[in-house]
């Protein structure tokens, strides 16, 4: 069972998300909130599988939200997702920094959320290709971090290869299929690069690749 929390501080969209979410036997809606505070404790009492939490809520925004549950280490099983109006929402790299599993816009259709909760439940990273490359073209202008190099020491040949293909988006099947390995040697690289780099999930393994130059806007 996939056990929800939803964070929004419009009831109508709490309670169109909630409809959707209990009309399905793998899912279970265990919370809501309407502010950023009220967030954060119900998360800590609950430790839901997903909070969907909105960019913007009074008190403690999503992103300060997704940092606090991002940085305790009780809270690790929790994936953020951060819902949002608009898909060129400004705090959505932000957010992904901060420690966000992925983001969702709120006029998603009904059968792509449902899609998407399950796909966050499973630890993947809710980033097709072309929000990432547009994320990363947006936001990413800086050079490589300065530590890059180092940071990137600790990965073998075969993980760089896999966050490599992390980053363009590709799951675990595919990475398997361009690497030529098996789907499970593919998911062991993936979370030993992501213990090694010290990347709570996939999309913070996407971050880092942009970040330390492993992958560019222009190659991706």
């Amino acid at each position: 069972m996939i056990r929800v929390l939803l964070a929004d501080d419009q009831p109508l969209i709490r309670s169109g998300f909630r409809a959707l979410l209990e009309a399905e036997e793998d899912i279970e809606v265990v919370a809501e909130a309407a502010n950023g505070i009220e967030t954060l404790a119900l998360v800590r009492q609950w430790l839901p599988d997903i909070a969907l939490v909105d960019v913007q809520m009074p008190g403690m925004d999503g992103i300060e939200v997704t940092g606090r549950i991002a940085a305790d280490p009780a809270l690790a099983g929790v994936h953020v997702v951060i819902l949002t109006n608009y898909g060129r929402d400004e705090y959505v790299f932000t957010a992904l920094r901060a420690g966000a599993a992925g983001f969702l816009v709120k006029d998603i259709e009904p059968e792509d959320f449902l899609h998407s909760v399950r796909v966050a439940a499973r630890g993947d990273a809710l980033l097709a290709p072309s929000i990432t490359r547009r994320l990363i073209d947006r936001y990413v202008t800086e050079p490589p971090r300065q530590d890059a190099e180092a940071t990137l020491t600790w990965l073998t040949n075969r993980e760089r290869e896999a966050v490599v293909l992390v980053a363009k988006g590709l799951s675990n099947d595919e990475i398997a299929a361009r690497m030529a390995i098996s789907p499970v040697t593919a998911k062991t690289h993936v979370n030993r690069a992501m213990t090694k780099l010290h990347a709570r999930d996939r999309a913070q393994l996407v971050i880092i690749a942009y970040e330390t130059g492993l992958v560019t806007p222009r190659t991706a």
